[in-house]
């Protein structure tokens, strides 16, 4: 079986000087002393056909910057990464949205950036408001919308019905119960036709419904993979222990 992701020894470096990325907060302290530091290192895995995948560890650990890689945002330093099918992904909330347009302006936007052609995305553009569950608000400028409507826009626009890979990065928190499940039936439903799901999130119930696997990442690395339910028991009595702040289950 081919995997729907590859990654090999995935490297992502950050450094300090004027023309280089913008280093996360947690790494911002290595600013005073000059140097670099890697986001990620040495990351190997594979996610087979009908892996939902759930990513563990502190803020700064490597979460996001792994996520941003498999969505092809950042460009590994080392190693290389493979993604076969489809992505769609919703790193943060309101990303790619642009706040003067209308809900409406921006689902064509998006669409068309997403690949498809002009009539594709017009073609679709009813669907998108349906899902979104905005109703009226679909015409209203996006500058008017609390950061669970941004979410549900961006979901609804940014998940194709030939979505293979589906990375959510968080914002299913910013999202209300009722929308929650939209998502995560969307995400059982991408599963179990073969494709992949990789979430990160300190929401850990939502991510049990979601999850059947767990990559936990520390310091850029993953030091552990395996069943999700029993990493993340491993991972919060870790944490708990070393004085890490989690959202409890």
């Amino acid at each position: 079986m081919t995997p729907r992701i590859r990654a090999e020894a995935l490297g992502v470096r950050f450094q300090f000087d004027r023309n280089q990325r913008v280093v996360t907060p947690n790494l911002a302290r290595l600013r005073r002393r000059g140097t670099e530091a890697w986001g990620l290192r040495d990351v190997t895995f594979d996610a087979e056909p009908g892996d939902a995948v759930g990513l563990l560890g502190p803020s700064g650990a490597g979460k996001s910057t792994l996520l941003r890689v498999l969505a092809g945002v950042l460009v590994p330093d080392a190693g290389r990464i493979e993604v076969d099918g489809r992505i769609a992904s919703l790193l943060s909330v309101g990303a790619g949205l642009m706040a003067p347009l209308t809900g409406r302006e921006n689902a064509s936007l998006l669409g068309v950036l997403a690949g498809l052609t002009r009539a594709e995305a017009t073609a679709r553009i009813e669907d998108v408001r349906e899902r979104s569950g905005l109703d009226d608000a679909f015409e209203r400028p996006v500058s008017s919308y609390s950061q669970g409507m941004r979410a549900r826009l961006g979901f609804a626009a940014a998940d194709l019905p030939w979505t293979d890979v589906l990375l959510l990065d968080e914002v299913h928190e910013a999202l209300d119960h009722e929308y929650r499940e939209v998502v995560e039936a969307r995400a059982q439903e991408i599963v179990a036709a073969g494709g992949v799901v990789v979430a990160a999130g300190h929401d850990h119930p939502l991510l049990d419904r979601i999850c059947t696997r767990a990559l936990w990442i520390d310091g850029g690395r993953i030091v552990a993979d395996g069943p999700f339910e029993e990493l993340r028991e491993q991972y919060l009595a870790h944490a708990h222990a070393d004085g890490t702040p989690t959202t409890p289950r």
